[in-house]
């Protein structure tokens, strides 16, 4: 491909310094609303993967050593500089991912959050002690950085993923190869500008852009000790398989197909209101998103109401700060569309359709608006699969042991919901249910980051999620050390051959 003169590259960081890719492979980054072609970014070399690792390494030398108090500065003033650019961050995030700015803004302040937990690792990379565990023998534990770490992260949410992963990565003494999304690199890109801003040291922070054969270098490079992905289920697994293969520590957050019960003592019009948002913020590219609502016994009365709440949603471009913007691409509206079509010919209703829409003045964007089907079963498509997009799918049960047996029996476990007043059944649900994040009248339960993102089943492969407590353990070894100070004067000098019974 020749390079117009006139759409920016996007470049890469090594070693401090924003560098030119020598590759011949460029892809388009295009705005979702208006097929405006943003910029080109580079599908990187194996040799500037190659440098990007070496840097982090060398880095790593003298960034371990750096003391707890100087890392949490730097990312006390990155939190500063964050929320000083939140508009222009937001702006570049709507422009090529097509999120409305509100929700663009929204996804920015998500990983802010993270980084503000980073300025905190004093507390939370703390070991143990304990003194005379046998006789004049103390045992006490460290948490040490693990070294390189690598970070491969989705066109959803530019921001907040990619901020769930370098600042922690970071923070507990480690340094990093950030992998962002080809598809939306440009806010992600922004990000790192300012992290460098805020002092984070030349090598420490490096970036590669790339498709699968970069995600396979990653994967395969022996300097490399950890990966955190997010990221679709085919991806994820790949990752984790042959990342585990070479010896790395791995992470992998993917699809999901999230339910919610709706009991029939719920508040209405609360229930709606959330189950609305949650189905079709983000145009529903959301991992979180809730996908399924269960119906529970007169419940399924209140169809008609939800079906008007969702065609009174505004579709449009995200600058404009509608309720529903584009999905991500040309790729991503086809499919979806597909999708819609095999509910209708495997039985589905559909109650709102969303195909077709055209927004006056954006005739090209990537519009699906918000569509509806009810009667949705299992081996349908548009159950067993990840629609990642503005489809909501109902369906019924008569009880709530029956909505649970459902729920559990799909084998995602990303998030789940409940909808009700009544605490008996709401204890009832989150005791029996199989899935990792529960809300209870709150329809996407991502904890905030005192917690750790905690999915499980089919939607995650690893044993620590990202953010919060767990990662801390995920990007540090546990070292322990047991030592005995003698006294001359009271040593036997006797050999001892036995294990010690004191």
């Amino acid at each position: 491909m020749t390079l117009s003169t006139t759409v920016p590259t996007i470049k890469l960081l090594i070693n401090g310094e924003f560098v030119e890719s020598q590759t011949s492979v460029w892809r388009d980054v295009v705005n979702p609303a208006t097929q405006e072609v943003l910029a080109r970014v580079p599908m990187a070399t194996q040799a500037e993967v190659d440098a990007a690792v070496a840097a982090a390494k060398t880095a790593f030398k003298s960034w371990k050593k750096t003391s707890i108090g100087s890392r949490a500065r730097i990312f006390l003033k990155y939190q500063q500089l964050i929320r000083e650019h939140m508009k222009e961050l937001a702006a570049i995030l709507t422009a090529e991912q097509g999120k409305t700015l509100a929700d663009a803004e929204g996804d920015v302040f998500r990983g802010l959050e993270v980084v503000e937990h980073a300025a905190s690792i004093g507390n939370l990379q703390l070991g143990e002690y304990a003194e005379n565990v046998a006789s004049g023998v103390d045992t006490y534990s460290v948490l040490q950085p693990l070294g390189v770490c690598a970070g491969i992260t989705p066109f959803n949410f530019p921001a907040m993923i990619p901020l769930w992963m370098f600042p922690m990565a970071i923070a507990t003494g480690n340094t990093f190869v950030l992998k962002p999304s080809e598809q939306d690199p440009m806010v992600t890109m922004r990000l790192v500008e300012l992290a460098l801003e805020a002092g984070i040291p030349a090598g420490v922070l490096n970036v590669v852009h790339g498709g699968p054969d970069v995600v396979n270098a990653i994967c395969d490079h022996a300097d490399i000790k950890a990966i955190s992905f997010v990221g679709s289920s085919k991806v994820g697994t790949h990752v984790y398989n042959r990342a585990s293969l070479n010896g790395k520590r791995v992470q992998c957050m993917m699809g999901a197909k999230n339910h919610a019960i709706v009991l029939p003592d719920a508040n209405k019009e609360q229930a709606l209101n959330q189950l609305t948002g949650a189905a079709f913020g983000a145009a529903g590219q959301r991992c979180m998103a809730l996908t399924v609502a269960v119906l529970v016994g007169e419940a399924k009365n209140w169809i008609p109401e939800l079906v008007a709440k969702a065609k009174a949603l505004r579709v449009g471009p995200g600058k404009d700060n509608p309720d529903v913007g584009p999905v991500v691409s040309c790729t991503a509206r086809d499919r979806v569309e597909s999708l819609i079509a095999q509910g209708v010919e495997q039985g589905a209703k559909l109650e709102l359709d969303g195909r077709g829409v055209k927004v006056p003045g954006f005739e090209q964007g990537n519009f699906v608006g918000p569509t509806i089907f009810s009667g949705v079963k299992p081996g349908m498509a548009i159950y067993d699969q990840e629609i990642f997009g503005p489809v909501l799918c109902l369906s019924a049960a008569d009880t709530l042991d029956e909505a649970i047996e459902l729920i559990n029996a799909n084998p995602n476990g990303n998030g789940t919901a409940i909808f009700t007043q009544s605490g008996a059944a709401a204890r009832k649900f989150q005791e029996e249910i199989d899935v990792g994040q529960v809300g209870i009248n709150v329809p996407i339960p991502v904890p905030v980051p005192l917690f750790s993102f905690t999915g499980s089943r089919a939607s995650k492969l690893g044993d620590l999620g990202p953010y919060g407590k767990q990662v801390v353990l995920f990007y540090t070894q546990t070292k322990t050390v047991t030592s005995r100070w003698f006294d001359d004067a009271a040593s036997s000098g006797k050999v001892n051959t036995t294990i010690s019974l004191n």
